[in-house]
């Protein structure tokens, strides 16, 4: 079993930067692939960025790609998701996932993962 543990949201401005933090605990010896996903009010869950177990392989969805960066550190348990030029567009709840996974590939879909934390809400005003 893994806990997910999301920080970092909060209200800000459009053109604002944000970096979000998801701490794993519980069975972290393992291999895990991570995502992070976000679901506005009224909208299916939507992937946002996929890295894999070793931070080798990364995909992000075009929404996003060239203003948000996923990174880890394993020895940490934690993944961030630097987002910076936020827009209003990127106002939702922000959810980081893990799947067992010891390769270099990454997973876009949401039920590729098996753990998921309870999210955190970014807010972005015009």
């Amino acid at each position: 079993q893994v806990q997910l543990q999301e920080s970092g949201g909060g209200l800000v401005q459009a053109g604002d930067s944000l970096t979000l933090s998801c701490a794993a605990s519980g069975r972290t010896s393992s291999s895990y692939a991570m995502g992070w996903f976000r679901q506005a009010p009224g909208k299916e869950r939507e992937f946002v960025v996929a890295i894999s177990w070793s931070g080798g392989s990364t995909y992000y969805a075009d929404s996003v790609k060239g203003r948000f960066t996923i990174s880890r550190d394993n020895a940490k348990n934690t993944v961030w998701l630097q987002m910076n030029s936020l827009k209003p567009e990127d106002t939702a709840v922000y959810y980081c996932a893990a799947r067992y996974s010891s390769s270099e590939y990454y997973y876009v879909r949401p039920r590729d993962y098996i753990y998921w934390g309870q999210g955190t809400q970014v807010a972005v005003s015009s």
